[in-house]
C-alpha cells in the first residue's frame, strides 16, 4: 500500500462522512447527539441518498428532529427501540470497545476530567448499531485499556444487550468490530498501514491485504456540498462554514 502524493479533492471531513454514511446502512432512524458535526453529516447524507429515509434525529435542531424534550426523548425512543443508529466518542477508546468520557489518572485526582457520560451506557446497550469515531488518532486516544469505563464495549454472556458496536471510525481508518475485538477494515488516502499501527495502543486483527478508503464519489460531493451542507447550518453553523464555505444565510437562500 502507498501513501498518496497527489492532493486530495475532497476534505477529510467530506471522506470520513462517506465512510459512516455507508455504515449506517438501510436502517428506519438515526439519531445524533451533540456536538457530532461529522456524524450529523453522515445522517443527512443517508438521508439524501435513500430518498427521505432513513428518519434522522439531530439533539438541538428544531429542523431535524421530532423530540420537544431533548435527551430524556431521546432515551425513551432508544430504550423502546425506535433508534437504530447512533453514535458515541470518548477521551479514550480501548480494544475491547470500552469508551471514556470521564477521567483520565486516579478518579479521586484525576489528571484530565471529561464531560461525563451522560447517557452512553444506555444508548450502547439497546441501540443496535452504534458507530464509534475519533478525529484524533493516537495512543492517547486509543489505549490498551481505559483509565475509566464510560460504557463498555462486551457484557457477561448472561446479560442481555439487543445493541453494541460495530466500528471504529478515525481519521486514519476504519475498524469494524465483532466479537469483543476490532479488525482493520481499510485505510484512508494518506495513511498507511504501518501508520495505524504506529499510532494505535491496542492489538487488532487484520488481513493480509488492507485495501485503501473508497473515497467519496463526485455525485457524493455535490450531494455534500449543495444538499446536506445547507441544512448543517442550521445546528452545526461554525462546521458548514469551515468545511463547505456555507452559512447559515444558505437556510433562507
Amino acid at each position: 500500500m502507498c501513501m498518496t502524493s497527489a492532493p486530495l479533492s475532497f476534505r477529510p471531513e467530506e471522506l470520513l462522512a462517506d465512510v459512516i454514511a455507508r455504515l449506517i446502512g438501510d436502517v428506519r432512524h438515526v439519531a445524533v447527539g451533540n456536538a457530532s458535526p461529522i456524524p450529523a453529516t453522515a445522517a443527512l447524507l443517508a438521508r439524501e441518498r435513500g430518498n427521505g429515509r432513513p428518519y434522522v434525529s439531530l439533539l438541538g435542531s428544531p429542523q431535524h428532529t421530532f423530540w420537544t424534550d431533548g435527551g430524556r426523548e431521546l432515551f425513551d425512543c432508544a430504550g423502546q427501540g425506535r433508534i437504530d443508529v447512533f453514535f458515541l466518542s470518548g477521551g479514550q477508546i480501548d480494544g475491547h470497545g470500552n469508551i471514556n468520557l470521564v477521567s483520565i489518572g486516579d478518579y479521586a485526582h484525576p489528571k484530565v476530567r471529561f464531560p461525563g457520560s451522560y447517557g452512553s451506557a444506555h444508548l450502547y446497550y439497546v441501540v443496535p448499531k452504534v458507530i464509534l469515531f475519533r478525529t484524533e488518532h493516537s495512543r492517547r486516544t486509543l489505549v490498551p485499556d481505559v483509565d475509566f469505563i464510560s460504557a463498555p464495549g462486551a457484557n457477561a454472556p448472561n446479560v442481555y444487550r439487543p445493541g453494541g458496536p460495530i466500528a471504529l471510525v478515525t481519521n486514519r481508518c476504519l475498524f469494524s468490530f465483532a466479537n469483543g475485538r476490532f479488525t482493520l477494515d481499510s485505510v484512508h488516502p494518506g495513511h498507511s498501514v504501518a501508520d495505524v499501527v504506529e499510532n494505535t495502543g491496542f492489538d487488532f486483527d487484520r488481513p493480509a491485504h488492507v485495501p485503501d478508503t473508497e473515497p467519496p464519489s463526485p455525485t457524493t460531493l455535490k450531494l455534500l456540498r449543495e444538499t446536506v451542507a445547507p441544512q448543517l447550518a442550521e445546528v452545526y453553523p461554525q462546521f458548514a462554514l469551515q468545511v463547505f464555505g456555507v452559512g447559515q444565510s444558505a437556510l433562507t437562500g
